[in-house]
């Protein structure tokens, strides 16, 4: 009768395991996986394959601890060799959590990963109350816990308006605990879907007569200002914060190195960050019709100085004018940005080129602003015809060009 030992090594040699001549030494290494025969039930460390009696399938079992301790079992796999790596994958992740003892709570590592993370301090305000959202559910939790169901019925609960953002926060914290080795996958990731909420619809001003007229009607002062924020495509918060000393009227060019945000001036990381954006003639013009402010670095100054309200400008000059125009819906300042994409695409302008400008991806140009030339595709049609008379003459010419050199007497090399 043949020995328990060489039964297990005929076993190992048949799952295909390790060969037959290194069957010996892998028996004397307790980790090592071991398979019998299909008769009987393959044994791996603390777990167990086996055939189901009630349908033609294959399940694993596994105890957390000793004999007294909880089970484990899953089953539905389709081949012996398949519920085998199931359990090899399933105690690998027992022995990783095993080895990292207690794991942090998700409020534990929700401190760690904001008193390391780098980011302007309004930036780490608003990550900390979106993450504050999960906390409030999962924070006394161990993050080896979280599981995506879970996270994605909690997903649902949040408010349509911040459920993209604050997924997306617990999404990078739980990133950050997977490259710190602390959990081996990211559970708010794995199986949760975090669609961005639909794109908010864009109204911009149909016509330069129609922002002449509101710039008129808001009067001297900051009518100017729309028409600048028009043919510039600025945020408000970077032509709030733009100074004499970035307009190069000679190259009609301004540069973009700061914005003002939240009461503060926020400047790029690095000089690569500071974007060049032309100044065309509807643009230079309004900066003719400023009041000059002696002693401002600013170009559009507060009253008594210093950066404009952009909440007093809002309400008591931008509204208003609307109101007294007639236009309707009301637009926001932020749609006079707008209004200089769609202006630009409409004239032509790549959206490589317009992204540029902007400070802003393709993928964004596209996805906010590509929808609003309504010309564009007529325009390129254009291009394209044009093209194809220049292609045309371009291939005739070499043509011939070819024809030539085919006749020319060959060099003797």
């Amino acid at each position: 009768m043949p020995s328990a030992c060489s039964a297990q090594r005929r076993a190992l040699y048949i799952v295909g395991v390790i060969s037959d001549r290194d069957a010996s030494t892998k028996l004397s290494q307790l980790s090592t996986r071991v398979v019998a025969p299909r008769s009987a039930i393959s044994v791996i460390q603390r777990g167990q394959v086996f055939e189901l009696k009630t349908a033609d399938a294959w399940a694993y079992r596994y105890r957390l601890g000793g004999r007294d301790s909880q089970r484990v079992q899953r089953g539905g796999f389709s081949s012996e060799r398949a519920a085998a790596e199931a359990l090899g994958r399933a105690l690998e992740r027992v022995r990783h959590q095993h080895a990292r003892g207690d794991a942090p709570t998700l409020s534990e590592l929700v401190d760690l990963y904001l008193a390391q993370h780098e980011a302007e301090p309004e930036t780490l305000e608003k990550l900390a109350w979106l993450l504050g959202k999960a906390t409030r559910r999962f924070g006394e939790l161990p993050i080896t816990q979280l599981q995506p169901l879970e996270i994605a019925t909690w997903r649902m609960t949040i408010p349509i308006g911040h459920r993209f953002e604050a997924t997306q926060a617990l999404r990078q914290t739980l990133a950050r605990a997977v490259s710190w080795g602390l959990i081996d996958h990211n559970p708010a990731k794995q199986g949760v879907e975090n669609s961005q909420r639909p794109v908010t619809e864009q109204r911009p001003f149909e016509s330069w007569n129609e922002l002449r007229q509101l710039a008129e009607e808001i009067g001297p002062r900051y009518g100017p200002l729309v028409l600048f924020a028009a043919a510039t495509g600025l945020r408000p918060g970077e032509w709030l914060a733009l100074e004499h000393r970035d307009i190069d009227r000679d190259q009609r060019v301004l540069y973009v190195r700061r914005a003002f945000r939240n009461g503060r001036l926020k400047a790029p990381k690095t000089n690569g960050s500071v974007r060049a954006v032309p100044l065309q003639e509807i643009a230079l013009q309004a900066l003719d019709q400023i009041p000059a402010e002696p002693g401002s670095a600013l170009v559009f100054p507060a009253p008594r100085g210093g950066h404009l309200d952009l909440h007093n400008f809002r309400h008591r000059d931008w509204k208003p004018a609307q109101r007294a125009l007639g236009i309707d819906p009301i637009r926001r300042v932020y749609d006079l940005r707008h209004t200089f994409a769609t202006f630009a695409l409409r004239a032509g302008i790549s959206t490589f080129d317009l992204s540029r400008y902007m400070g802003a991806s393709l993928t964004m140009i596209d996805r906010h602003y590509g929808h609003l030339a309504r010309d564009g595709r007529q325009h390129a049609i254009d291009l394209l015809d044009k093209g194809a008379n220049v292609h045309a003459v371009d291939v005739r010419w070499a043509f011939k060009k070819a024809s030539s050199a085919q006749r020319a007497p060959q060099n003797n090399l």
